[in-house]
């Protein structure tokens, strides 16, 4: 007789039935129970069949996948950028020509190697052999990672162009021959750039400053330097004034002859000079005007009127100078920076100074000027940035 013959009541075999909780779900799955779950994990005592139909189930699970996959990808792409995100570095940002904001992180150690970067690049004059750059620039010392200081930082600005500070006395930017200089980093990181260009610098201490030099930097053994240049004017070192001669007839007033390559000969006539300045063009250029907001890149000689004694040349020494055009610390002649003004690169001008636009009463005792001796320059206007 099988079991389903027998009679109701007690069963044919009594067997103990294992527990569901002790079952894994792969061995079993109680029937019409899951609500629709995968994995056949049973429901809680508590837990009320679900109201589901199964398009809503099945549009709940594929939000569910939706959700899930967002949260991988976003698992994965967090994971992407952390392993490929930029390594700290050196920043300088900031407009051509204005104060750059440089920013030097503490995380990381100054390279051996010399690294050259451009962040704003120009199309003028490059430097090469025999020019001259007009720079704005920014000196930081950067320490080797662990020589912090207090406020935890690596780096300092040590030197800045543009401020007034015990080692740049009169601010503005510097003329230098790049060709000729003695910092190997400089040389070498400059050559080739134009004007118009922000250059940034990390120099290694073995292409960086002299022990001398060094020093009044504050720069000790094994600190790197970050050099932030803005290339204003590119100037060959021979250039001279060129253009329209204009013919001068009076005879109260100095005469000038050209000499190719060297300083003009001036002769002062033997007459009382003019009680009032004069600015007056001997040669024309093209070039654009200067202002009052320029630096002007320059060649010239500076005579006493009476004596014809020449108390200052830049032909002399060797090398053009760079004069801002605004006006002029205490000490220096109003009339020089004033008579430059409104004038166009590649002229030669003569500036006739009385003592109220040179020296003053006081005179220059050093340079040989009594108080009541008038001076003559001849200035040629080789080129000009704006500065201001």
């Amino acid at each position: 007789m099988s079991d389903d013959d027998k009679p109701r009541g007690e069963p044919a075999v009594k067997a103990k039935l294992p527990n569901a909780k002790n079952i894994r779900s792969p061995e079993f799955t109680p029937h019409g129970i899951s609500g629709g779950r995968t994995g056949g994990q049973p429901l809680k005592p508590s837990a009320k069949p679900s109201g589901l139909t199964a398009a809503q189930a099945k549009k709940r699970r594929n939000i569910a996948i939706v959700v899930a996959v967002v949260a991988v990808l976003a698992i994965a792409g967090g994971t992407t950028w952390y392993v490929t995100r930029p390594a700290p570095k050196v920043e300088v940002t900031g407009a051509f020509g204005s104060a750059p904001k440089v920013k030097i992180p503490g995380s990381i150690t100054p390279g051996k190697t010399l690294k050259v970067t451009e962040t704003v690049s120009g199309g003028g004059t490059k430097i090469g052999a025999n020019t001259l750059a007009l720079l704005q620039y920014e000196i930081y010392k950067w320490a080797p990672k662990g020589s912090s200081d207090k406020k935890g930082s690596t780096s300092k600005k040590v030197l800045d162009t543009r401020e007034k500070s015990e080692l740049n006395p009169q601010p503005g930017p510097q003329l230098l021959p790049v060709d000729k200089l003695q910092v190997k980093g400089l040389k070498n990181g400059l050559t080739g750039k134009a004007e118009g260009s922000r250059v940034v610098l990390q120099i290694p201490p073995d292409q960086s400053f002299d022990p001398q030099s060094a020093q009044q930097f504050g720069l000790a053994e094994g600190d790197s330097v970050v050099f932030v240049a803005d290339i204003l004017k590119v100037i060959p070192t021979n250039a001279e004034a060129s253009g329209t001669e204009q013919k001068l007839t009076d005879k109260n007033l100095p005469t000038v002859e050209p000499q190719k390559g060297k300083e003009p000969k001036v002769t002062i006539p033997k007459v009382d000079p003019p009680k009032t300045m004069q600015v007056k063009t001997l040669i024309e250029g093209t070039g654009p005007a200067t202002t009052k907001d320029d630096t002007a890149v320059v060649n010239y000689v500076g005579k006493i009127w009476g004596t014809g004694k020449s108390f200052d040349s830049s032909w002399e020494k060797g090398a053009p100078a760079a004069f801002p055009l605004a006006d002029p610390p205490p000490g220096a002649m109003p009339g020089f920076f004033k008579g430059l003004r409104d004038l166009k690169a590649g002229s030669r001008v003569m500036l006739i100074l009385p003592p109220s636009d040179g020296y003053g009463k006081a005179g220059n005792p050093q340079a040989g000027i009594k108080g009541t001796d008038t001076v003559v320059f001849i200035v040629d206007i080789l080129g000009a940035a704006k500065t201001g």
